[in-house]
């Protein structure tokens, strides 16, 4: 019988990483239930409401998901659907089926995470027909591609890779269809930051040298080096949970620096807080009214500390630098 492999640091480290992912689809499916937002697919990824989240966590959700689909549907529009989209450490996301319903499914919709995270999520929507349905519409023939660790119809691909090894993840998504000719957005949310600082520039010059029209939007942490900061750094260490990553979280220059050090035309980068003020007021000023909100100053610290910033490069002239908020 072959030895057991040991476990090591780098598995427990992986392992809690993976747990940040039940918490944002815990920490949506909650925001969702007091109607900080629609999302009819989120209840099939975490079974219950889950304990009470405080109003300024729901608040910072909602900047995150209306920010990255703010850049995500203008980048779809922009290219009128003929494009794919790599949605890298998805996690439990439910993006492809907005798409679905809003009309705005690019070519293909790819999705990325650990084998283990992927398997669990194809387990679901093989069990829960409200999200298999929507793959089998839009399939042409009466098989899709289904295995432990990957799944692949016509316009969805959810494949079980690591991102710290480019060469692999490189030849699974091109296994499965991947054009490099075609404009692509990747999309990550609190992923980068797990990964070492030289792991995540791979990424994104392995991207930017795939292909020549493509944009890359990121959400995670910024301003990492003050004492909130810090105290951030250190909640999430006791959960065994690094920060690999949190020296390119330092500023929103750093957080533009690492793709423009690695092969992308344009890069900006914006704080939540910028971003909340920037998003439409009378939807702002509807889910400030669904819950009080006690301490406005712990909001504005929470979202002075996450950013979206999002790179293009363009060679056929779409106009991907115009793309803002």
């Amino acid at each position: 019988m072959a030895a057991r492999q040991p476990f090591t640091d780098s598995d427990t480290a992986d392992e809690a990483v993976r747990a940040t992912c039940d918490d944002a689809t815990t920490c949506k499916r909650f925001a969702t239930s007091k109607s900080y937002w629609k999302d009819p697919y989120i209840q099939y990824f975490a079974r219950s409401v889950g304990e009470r989240k405080a109003p300024e966590i729901n608040r910072g959700y909602y900047a995150r998901v209306k920010g990255v689909n703010h850049l995500l549907d203008a980048f779809i529009r922009k290219t009128e659907c003929d494009c794919q989209v790599i949605n890298v450490g998805a996690g439990l996301d439910t993006t492809f089926w907005r798409l679905k319903d809003e009309n705005l499914l690019p070519r293909k919709f790819f999705e990325v995470d650990f084998p283990t995270v992927v398997a669990r999520k194809i387990h679901n929507i093989k069990t829960k027909p409200p999200l298999s349905k929507p793959l089998i519409e839009t399939h042409s023939t009466d098989s899709l591609l289904l295995d432990a660790h990957s799944l692949d119809s016509d316009r969805y691909c959810i494949v079980g890779a690591d991102l710290r090894d480019i060469s692999n993840l490189d030849e699974k998504l091109k296994k499965f269809q991947l054009n490099p000719e075609l404009p692509t957005l990747l999309l990550s949310e609190c992923v980068l930051v797990y990964m070492t600082p030289s792991q995540s520039s791979n990424l994104v010059r392995w991207a930017a040298e795939t292909f020549h029209t493509a944009m890359f939007i990121n959400y995670e942490q910024v301003n990492m080096s003050d004492r909130f900061g810090q105290v951030m750094i250190e909640n999430l260490q006791r959960r065994q949970c690094a920060l690999a990553g949190v020296e390119a979280c330092q500023s929103l220059d750093s957080q533009k620096e690492r793709f423009l050090k690695t092969g992308w035309d344009h890069a900006d980068a914006l704080d939540m807080m910028t971003v909340y003020s920037m998003l439409p007021q009378d939807d702002v000023a509807r889910i400030e009214r669904l819950e009080f909100l006690d301490e406005k100053e712990l909001l504005q610290q929470l979202l002075q500390h996450y950013s979206i910033c999002w790179a293009s490069k363009d060679k056929l002239s779409l106009g991907l630098s115009h793309l803002a908020f």
